[in-house]
């Protein structure tokens, strides 16, 4: 095991980076010494290894090269490997183990070839089966530009939803005042309560980031705070609407067709919008709510957002990714059972009708917005690799509004009567309440 250059890592003294080199290279040596060197360099004083239009950043601007007895060695079964201490990363930067290759581009760049990045938290393992020069290059999740798109492109997205949401609900406001039907019918207005509730918790988030995006750069640590907490309020109202969406689907599909819960949607109101409440408000005791930067590898702003700052990271992950995972399982195995149920009741005559392929396969796709599936694509985003995902998950995320206000108008009107039998028979049987739950 050779020690590595002391300065690899110049903002934590006393750590030492190392290069293990495998036996492989040396079997084939006749000699039973050989001359190793290895070279520190640093390409800020010297002016060497810049790649044309580099995003990342080289940890400290330091490279290392490994020469054995001038040998060009490459193809090892048994990689090199290479250990580069650093401090904590931020968490919009990703280590990327890198070689410089000469033939990359016009002038040479930073090739990924035949290396393996293993990251840790106070270091960062390479294993690479050839020897050249290395380096550690720190990559932004987000450059400046892709990240002030996104932000644009959703901005002018949750404007549109705030729109179509207002849509939704005069809307329903509509077949309400003009249609006797959705007065009288117990299960039509539980139904459409439901996803009204639902719809507005969309509406709320909007406004709430169109706020936020709006006044965060320049609001007091009081207001960013209370507007913090009051994004992430909403966005908590959007998560677990979707799951009361599921247990909706669960009462009337798995449990019992035609339950009858007292109040039923009040105690769902309860929940879903008190629940909420009580995770911002704990979270609001510890303090969790305040300024929340995105920042590029020369240490300036990129995005300015009230939100739970980074001293409380735990309470994001837990409230956000780990609260969306369990209600994403659960609308899955719900949407997987109903989806189930279904083609096992036309299969066997027990649901009759006549309905088209693309009614069907709006009502799919309605369930799907219904259930929050498309929140699952942010998972998909993360890392420099994912801009498609980014953009794919802000466009559609902000636009779910959009797809339901569609959703609820194609299938409500203008035949109220003729209402899609894929949906028809979810709530035929609501009325015979069979079972009473207090």
């Amino acid at each position: 095991l050779l020690q590595g250059p002391m300065t690899i890592s110049s903002v934590e003294e006393g750590t030492a980076g190392k290069i293990r080199l495998p036996r492989e290279i040396f079997q084939s040596l006749s000699s039973q010494a050989a001359r190793v060197v290895v070279t520190v360099l640093d390409i800020q004083q010297l002016g060497m290894f810049k790649e044309d239009n580099q995003v990342g950043q080289v940890l400290d601007d330091t490279v290392v090269g490994i020469v054995v007895e001038d040998m060009d060695i490459s193809g090892l079964q048994d990689p090199v490997r290479l250990t580069f201490a650093h401090r904590q990363l931020l968490r919009n930067v990703t280590p990327l183990c890198v070689f410089w290759d000469p033939n990359q581009g016009q002038a040479g760049g930073w090739n990924t070839t035949g290396c393996v990045t293993v990251p840790g938290d106070k270091q960062t393992d390479c294993s690479c089966n050839h020897l050249t020069f290395f380096t550690l290059l720190l990559n932004p999740a987000l450059n400046r530009f892709t990240a002030q798109t996104v932000v644009a492109v959703a901005s002018t997205s949750c404007g549109v939803a705030v729109a179509f949401s207002i849509f939704t609900i005069a809307f329903y406001i509509f077949l309400r005042c003009n249609y006797q039907q959705f007065r009288s019918e117990e299960s039509l207005r539980t139904n459409l309560g439901l996803h009204m509730n639902l719809v507005s918790s969309l509406l709320l988030l909007n406004l709430a980031f169109l706020l936020n995006s709006g006044v965060s750069s320049r609001a007091m640590p009081g207001l960013c705070s209370a507007l913090g907490g009051l994004t992430h309020y909403c966005l908590l109202c959007c998560f677990t609407w979707t799951a009361l969406e599921g247990c909706h689907l669960y009462l009337l599909f798995v449990k019992v067709l035609g339950t009858y819960i007292h109040h039923y949607l009040a105690k769902l109101c309860l929940v879903g919008w008190g629940f909420p409440a009580l995770v911002v408000a704990v979270a609001g005791a510890i303090g969790s709510y305040g300024a929340y930067n995105i920042w590029t590898m020369d240490h300036q702003t990129v995005v300015h957002l009230c939100w739970i700052n980074s001293k409380h990271v735990l309470v994001h992950y837990i409230t956000i990714c780990g609260y969306f995972g369990l209600v994403f399982l659960f609308n899955t195995v719900i949407f997987g059972v109903v989806a189930w149920k279904n083609c096992h009741l036309w299969s066997t005559g027990m649901v009759q009708g006549h309905c088209k392929a693309w009614r069907v396969a709006l009502a799919v796709v309605g369930l799907f917005c219904l259930l929050g599936v498309t929140w699952a694509l942010t998972f998909l985003s993360y890392g420099s690799s994912s801009v498609l995902m980014l953009y794919l998950s802000a466009i559609l995320n902000s636009l779910q509004g959009l797809f339901i206000f569609i959703w609820l108008v194609v299938l409500y009107y203008p035949k109220m009567e003729e209402t899609t039998s894929s949906l028809s028979h979810i709530t035929k049987n609501d009325r015979t309440m069979a079972v009473s739950q207090g």
